[in-house]
Order: structure tokens, then sequence, then C-alpha cells
């Protein structure tokens, strides 16, 4: 397929190698404001704001996935395949799942647990388990450690249920160790495997599950520096 797409308004060209991917439009406008030099709109279809700038001299995109697999398979297939994106980091929030979790700690997705289907798509004969791509897991965690953050890492939770009317499915996650929840992760690292490219989830926990604690909307959308500082500095070192 040609670009644009009809759901990218980009050029080929306006899209940077390696694009950080937050769930919603406002953060990914947070991000491009205060972090990128000159950044310029790139993609505003349906309100998916997507901004190419330079972070510390380098090109890099950010551009929202919106929410749930559906979405961000459908973002990250075309940046894959039509616009010969490299790389995805996924910038979003989860919800602990762990008790060794609080609110704000950051998790990287080394694997993503799901609910979702999407993979029937490939026809495996087997169940196919989506992970991250070492080399930005690497990076990644050498860069969180330079700014004193010490990340969690393990299996994420990508569902595509928010309001699950089986009360107790959280706890069967949970049990089988799962860190944290959140909507996309599975998705975007089963793109990332089928078109050979690379793909990270790093999260910043906004509630728990468990608890009920919770970051309030505003906090959701400009307060997780750290993960966005992480994932800026790991898309100019690869």
């Amino acid at each position: 397929m040609n670009t644009p797409t009809p759901h990218n308004e980009a050029r080929r060209g306006e899209i940077a190698k390696t694009v950080l991917m937050p769930g919603d439009p406002l953060r990914a406008k947070f991000i491009a404001e205060t972090y990128l030099y000159s950044p310029v709109l790139v993609n505003n279809v349906r309100g998916i704001q997507g901004y190419t700038g330079t972070y510390k001299g380098c090109s890099v995109t950010v551009m929202a996935s919106g929410m749930g697999i559906p979405s961000i398979g459908i973002y990250s297939y075309e940046l894959f395949n039509f616009y010969g994106v490299d790389n995805i980091i996924r910038i979003g929030s989860a919800g602990a799942i762990s008790d060794s979790l609080k609110l704000r700690d950051i998790v990287f997705g080394l694997g993503a647990c799901t609910n979702s289907n999407y993979a029937a798509q490939f026809e495996l004969p087997g169940t196919f388990a989506p992970t991250a791509s070492y080399a930005l897991l690497k990076i990644a965690y050498e860069e969180a450690e330079k700014l004193g953050i010490k990340p969690q890492i393990g299996n994420i939770l990508s569902s595509d249920t928010f309001y699950d009317d089986r009360q107790d499915a959280i706890l069967r996650w949970k049990r089988m160790g799962v860190l944290a929840v959140e909507m996309e992760a599975a998705g975007l690292y089963l793109n990332a495997a089928r078109a050979g490219k690379n793909a990270l989830a790093i999260c910043t926990i906004s509630d728990h599950v468990i608890t009920g604690e919770a970051l309030d909307a505003e906090n959701r959308q400009t307060s997780f520096t750290q993960m966005m500082e992480v994932a800026l500095n790991t898309a100019i070192s690869l």
C-alpha cells in the first residue's frame, strides 16, 4: 500500500526509524512539545497525533496508538510495513497486579500474555509467545540504570477486557507471576515479530488492580517523565 494510508496522513520520509508510541494522543503531544526540538505534526487522522522532531540531534517520532490491540495493531502494522519503521517503543500506563509494584514504578514487558485472539490470523500450529526485542530491552535497561531507575522486568498481560465479568480473572494471572495489565503490548509484539522488526513495551504503573490505588487522568498524561526519558534515550542509542 502507498502512503499516506487510510489511518496515517504522513508522507514517506516524515516518520523516523524509531517511534515512541503512547496510547493517549495528548501524551504524544506532551512528549513532543516537552522533549523534541522543532516537532512537526505529521499525522492527525482521527485525532491520533504523530509528531516528528529531533532529540539530542537524532530524529524521533512520537505517535499515539489509541486503546487496545485492534488499534495498535493497525498503526504499528502500517508503521512497520509501509513507513519503514524499524523500532517501536510503547510507552503507556499499566495496572499493577504484583504486590511488589507501587504507583509510578516502571515495568518492562519481557513477554506479553494475552486473552486476545489476535495471533489466530497467523494460523500457527501452536501457541506463540509474544516477546520484546532483546536488543531494545537491553539498551532500555542500561539507559534506565543511568537515570537511577530500577525497572521491574517480566510478563505483563495485554487484555481485551478492561471490565472483566469474571471477578477472579486477574488473580489467576497474578498466580502465574504476571506483573501488570495493559491493553496493547501483545499486538505490538506480534506485528513486530511478523515484520522482522523490534518492539518493547515500557509501562508506568498508574493504578493497582488489587488495592484500588490510582493516579488521576492529568497525572497519567504528564507525570510519567521517567518512562519518557528512558524511551527517548533508548531511541537515540539504537
